[in-house]
């Protein structure tokens, strides 16, 4: 194993899966074996990040416009383009495994449900903002949606139709990107246990490294 090569891993998948334990499992993992490990997340992993994500959460300070489409996705990819500068690439140059909470694919799933730009015009602006950089692996932690609400609450005639065809939208979103890049995605099965989830994962971290 090279000590002076940077990996870039990222996790996706829809909330609930549970992308935050497999995330300190890994960096546990790493660390126990000597690495460097940098833990992030988008959005907001820079100081200009959160106040970008502020913007986006609760608008613009005296301003009564809804933010523009077009201007929205630029401020999403602003997030973006810091977050590489000062947090992802430094650490990769230095020879650390950065590992970020949600990354380019979450724009893209997230995006292809609505909005006026297409997902094409969203991957072009991020790998803009980015100069091209993708994770070297993207773990996608895939469960059904209505599984992981009914983890959570089991009246699930509570749960509004409408968020329903949204999760499960995302969800095939999700899918497709990983079927148009198996080299860079590996499926999880997050419906199953956190040990066997965390199986996969360490198996294939193994041949990554």
């Amino acid at each position: 194993m090279n000590m002076h090569q940077g990996i870039f891993i990222s996790f996706e998948g829809v909330d609930g899966a549970g992308k935050t334990t497999q995330v300190n499992r890994l960096r546990d993992e790493l660390e126990a074996m000597g690495r460097e490990v940098v833990v992030t997340r988008e959005p907001g992993g820079t100081p200009l990040g959160g106040a970008i994500r502020k913007l986006l959460l609760h608008g613009v300070p005296g301003g009564s416009a809804d933010i523009a489409p077009r201007a929205e996705a630029l401020l999403f990819a602003a997030d973006r383009a810091q977050h590489v500068a000062e947090v992802i690439r430094p650490a990769l140059e230095r020879g650390a495994v950065v590992i970020t909470d949600r990354y380019l694919d979450s724009s893209l799933a997230y995006q292809a449900g609505g909005r006026e730009l297409t997902a094409d015009e969203v991957r072009s602006l991020s790998m803009w903002a980015t100069n091209g950089l993708l994770p070297a692996r993207t773990y996608l932690l895939d469960m059904d949606p209505a599984l992981s609400h009914t983890r959570l609450d089991h009246d699930e005639d509570r749960m509004e139709s409408a968020g329903d065809a949204f999760q499960r939208r995302t969800r095939q979103a999700f899918l497709d990107l990983a079927a148009g890049e198996p080299d860079r995605f590996r499926v999880i099965d997050a419906s199953g246990t956190v040990e066997n989830m965390w199986r996969a994962i360490r198996a294939d971290i193994a041949d990554l490294l």
